[in-house]
């Protein structure tokens, strides 16, 4: 048999004390050992074979495949600061008869970095701190060659050394600090959050990397579980009213938490969150508020305000008037930026008439959570007492307005009527009273400053103006001297101081040819006085020429009478008529009418001088005379001359 060419390979740890590092040194001097000896010592091991050839059947010639080196993992401890390098294992041939000839190599990860060996001894040392959470292993390849020739004298193998953790990192919180919220009143155990830690050590070698938590700040309103970092509450009936954050540390602790272990905090925020555990209540029981009896309807009158500790929706407050005497005369509103009950005037308030009110107010919380209604009621009641303020007002008319009638052409200073003002307030003050010139610029009135009293300054003709429209204002003396004032219409009643009038003065042409009884003209008469009712006129001829026969007046159901006179060419011939109204006292208008013929015996109308509303008809008839002038005269107490 060949003998086999072997290397063996010692493994010195890093983390031996200094002992070990001389006792690997002695080593190194007199190791003699060959591979056997090795192989018999290190029986875990497995070095390389060759192996002979075997016969098969049928004389087939059988190789062991060669399975090349096989090394168990070595161990270096991470993190050794001594001042010599670490001893990491050494490589020895069988040939190495110590003459030099033989040259170790290394090669592989780290090789001439972190790792080197000595190419005559075969010692492998780690010549830097290792950091098994930079890099936990390292793989190498170990050859000997003949130093001359460079030639293998064994095939090439790898080995690992694998960096021996040792707890020299602490447990970190990679997502601190952390935030979280839990409901007030929350019970005892309710999950707040999961807080982890992470270890960077090796969680498959010893305890380096097994955490326990704990908490050191937020008892006893906070517990932690040791083993998965779970924060629950600790204490039943936190209110968040009373106290809303608080912070909490909590501490994961390597090595199981015992002593000597590494460890590492963070903080957790936790916020007690809202409900609605707390009814609205108003400070007070009773307010007081007051408005002056001057101000206007929508004007406010005051407020008040029912605190609830709650936030948002659990703290929303409605009011609303349940009960008091000024229900009717004030009302309420919300003001939606501060929650404020705000009392406004409803309708305007008199001091004279009621001088305080009482209202009762009700709050009421809108959302209410079924899970603490025993905790309720959830409303509060108070009463507002409002005073109402006497105003310095202006005096007020008994009447909204007055209407008076006077005789027509009464004579100056006649006594038309009183209107009469007082001042509501509390002082009573007299007040004076008088007529704007700018509603009686002719000055037609007249009024007492003291009583009210109207009267005429100059007599009225109800043809010129039938009603005055004046005002009077009534002001009081003393105090801000406010004044009112008060519309007064007068009307001018009647007097039969007209006579009828003639609707037309006109002239009346006729043709000496015209019949007898033939109807030569229609004369009308209007009053300027009023007209009563089924009153009418009455037309007959002036007195003067009641015995002229040429002619004859009818006038409504009278008689016709006949008046005749004779032919003359070329003159006029005329007859008063005079109106009178059949209304005590009567009185009449003479009028006149002119008719004309010319010499062809056609009649023509000279144009009328007014145009005048008709009235009752009158009617002259005449037989065939040449025309003349026929003058119609009024008669009667009030006399009016011929109208040519």
């Amino acid at each position: 048999m060949t003998t086999t060419k072997m290397l063996r390979v010692f493994l010195v740890l890093a983390a031996l004390c200094a002992l070990c590092s001389l006792a690997a040194a002695s080593r190194r001097k007199h190791d003699s050992v060959d591979h056997r000896s090795h192989r018999r010592r290190h029986a875990g091991h497995t070095s390389l074979h060759r192996h002979r050839p075997r016969v098969g059947k049928e004389g087939q010639v059988l190789h062991r495949s060669k399975r090349g080196w096989v090394w168990n993992q070595f161990f270096v401890i991470e993190e050794y600061t001594g001042p010599d390098p670490v001893l990491v294992g050494r490589l020895h041939s069988d040939v190495d008869s110590g003459n030099g000839n033989i040259k170790y190599i290394l090669s592989g990860e780290g090789a001439g970095t972190i790792f080197v060996i000595d190419d005559k001894t075969g010692n492998i040392h780690a010549t830097k701190t290792l950091d098994r959470e930079e890099q936990a292993q390292y793989t190498l390849t170990a050859q000997a060659v003949d130093r001359d020739t460079n030639q293998p004298l064994e095939p090439p193998s790898e080995f690992i050394v694998k960096v021996q953790d040792i707890n020299d990192n602490p447990p970190e919180f990679l997502h601190g600090p952390y935030y979280a919220r839990v409901p007030e009143m929350s019970n005892v155990g309710t999950s707040v959050i999961q807080v982890t830690a992470t270890d960077a050590d090796d969680p498959t070698y010893g305890n380096s990397a097994r955490l326990v938590y704990s908490i050191l700040q937020g008892q006893p309103y906070f517990s932690v579980e040791p083993q998965t970092g779970i924060i629950r509450t600790a204490l039943p009936n936190m209110d968040r009213e009373a106290r809303q954050d608080y912070d909490v540390v909590i501490q994961a602790k390597d090595m199981g938490g015992h002593m000597g272990g590494l460890s590492g905090t963070t903080e957790v925020k936790i916020t007690l969150t809202d409900v609605n555990d707390n009814p609205p209540k108003f400070p007070q029981s009773v307010y007081t508020m007051s408005v002056s009896e001057d101000k206007v309807e929508g004007e406010e009158v005051g407020r008040l305000k029912a605190n609830d500790p709650d936030m948002g929706d659990n703290g929303m407050v409605n009011y609303r008037l349940i009960d008091g005497d000024g229900i009717g005369t004030f009302e309420l509103s919300t003001d939606s930026e501060t929650r404020e009950a705000v009392v406004k005037l409803k309708k305007r308030v008199d001091f004279e008439t009621a001088k305080l009110y009482t209202l009762k107010l009700e709050a009421v919380n809108m959302h209410v959570d079924p899970h603490y209604l025993a905790w309720g009621p959830y409303k509060d009641e108070a009463t507002i007492k409002i005073s109402v303020e006497d105003a310095d007002e202006p005096p007020v008319f008994v009447a909204p307005s007055y209407t008076f009638e006077v005789e027509e052409n009464a004579p100056a200073g006649t006594q038309v009527g009183r209107v009469h003002a007082q001042d509501t307030d509390a002082a009573d003050n007299p007040v004076r009273y008088m007529i704007p010139r700018y509603t009686d610029v002719e000055q037609f009135f007249s009024v007492n400053s003291e009583d009210g009293m109207i009267t005429t300054a100059r007599p009225l003709d109800r043809e010129a103006q039938a009603w005055h429209n004046i005002s009077v204002s009534a002001t009081e003396i003393g105090g801000h001297h406010q004044d009112t004032k008060v519309r007064v219409n007068v009307r001018v009643k009647d007097r039969n101081d007209n006579a009828p009038e003639f609707a037309i003065d006109n002239e009346v042409l006729m043709c000496d040819n015209v019949a007898p009884g033939k109807v030569i003209e229609t004369v009308s008469a209007v009053d300027k006085d009023e007209m009563a009712h089924r009153q009418h006129f009455t037309f007959s001829l002036a007195p003067e020429v009641a015995h002229n026969q040429n002619f004859s007046l009818k006038d409504n159901a009278e008689s016709r009478r006949r008046q005749r006179f004779p032919p003359e060419e070329g003159h006029e011939t005329g007859a008063p008529v005079p109106a009178a109204s059949r209304r005590p006292p009567g009185s009449q208008q003479r009028g006149r009418g002119r008719l004309h013929q010319d010499a062809r015996g056609r009649g023509r109308r000279r144009p009328h001088r007014a145009a005048l509303r008709l009235h009752p008809d009158l009617r002259l008839r005449g037989p065939r005379l040449p025309g003349r002038l026929a003058q119609l005269s009024g008669v009667g107490h009030h006399r009016v001359g011929p109208g040519l």
